[in-house]
């Protein structure tokens, strides 16, 4: 797998295409996991997101060795953020594992970090001791909150923090008409779209999302999420795939989604 990377990488194959100048991207949905670390070396991962064009992007990583290792090589693209847990399998149960305090506390004394996540939590996973005390670290710092959940669990959290700045990874995978419930109901939530291509159709956007663009121009992100290895083929690709669907909507539209809109939400302290 490494050997057809590196192939992929020295044919072009994986870098921007010639809309690479036209588009900045803000990708604010990637890992670069420990499994990651061992598959592909920062210098190729740094060289795959100039090449895509990506000006920017919220990186966090189980075990945050990856994150630190990118910040390194690349801190003029790199955002870090901190994920709570060490390894990937532990998603489900990070929020009750006592060990998850100390490893926060560590961390953030160590680095500087501009969020905590992404973190998976469901219902009431948010009321447990790892993810209030979680919360009140961020709370503290002001720390954007990225999350990875429903709609109980994100309500939730910002019945915990009023004030907090929560991403929602995924926009929650919820239609776009629930999407546009949860932006009306809390300004201070963001939406990624990572992992998502239903908005896209073949002649644009669906358009039941774009009603919701439209509404909430200030509110969605593009994001790759490479939460596997091989996701880091495809990391050209969706720059190039979002870059199409974004040339279907207004150009001031277009360009809040593409790289704008993250910069604002980081900024919105």
């Amino acid at each position: 797998m490494k050997f057809m990377l590196q192939v992929l990488l020295a044919l072009g194959l994986l870098g921007g295409s010639a809309h690479a100048e036209e588009l900045p991207i803000f990708d604010a949905h990637v890992h670069y996991s420990h499994d990651a670390v061992s598959f592909v070396p920062p210098s190729e991962v740094v060289k795959i997101l100039r090449d895509a064009g990506v000006r920017k992007a919220l990186v966090s990583s189980s075990d945050d060795r990856g994150t630190q290792l990118l910040k390194a090589a690349a801190p003029d693209i790199i955002v870090p953020a901190l994920r709570p847990y060490k390894r990937r399998g532990a998603i489900g149960t990070w929020m009750h594992d006592p060990a998850v305090i100390g490893y926060l506390k560590e961390k953030l004394a160590q680095f500087e970090y501009e969020a905590i996540g992404e973190f998976h939590a469901f219902g009431d996973d948010i009321q447990t001791e790892v993810i209030q005390t979680m919360i009140g670290m961020a709370r503290e710092r002001n720390l954007l909150l990225h999350h990875h959940g429903d709609r109980e669990a994100l309500d939730q959290i910002l019945a915990t923090w009023p004030e907090a700045r929560v991403l929602w990874a995924h926009s929650g995978f919820a239609p776009p008409n629930e999407v546009a419930e949860i932006l009306r109901a809390h300004p201070r939530v963001w939406a990624d779209l990572a992992y998502r291509s239903d908005m896209a159709v073949n002649s644009g956007v669906d358009a039941d999302w774009r009603k919701v663009f439209e509404e909430f121009p200030d509110r969605f992100m593009v994001g790759t999420d490479t939460f596997a290895p091989e996701r880091w083929y495809y990391v050209g690709r969706h720059a190039e795939f979002s870059r199409n669907w974004l040339a279907t909507l207004p150009e001031d539209i277009a360009r809040k989604i593409a790289f704008e809109n993250a910069e604002a939400m980081l900024a919105a302290k």
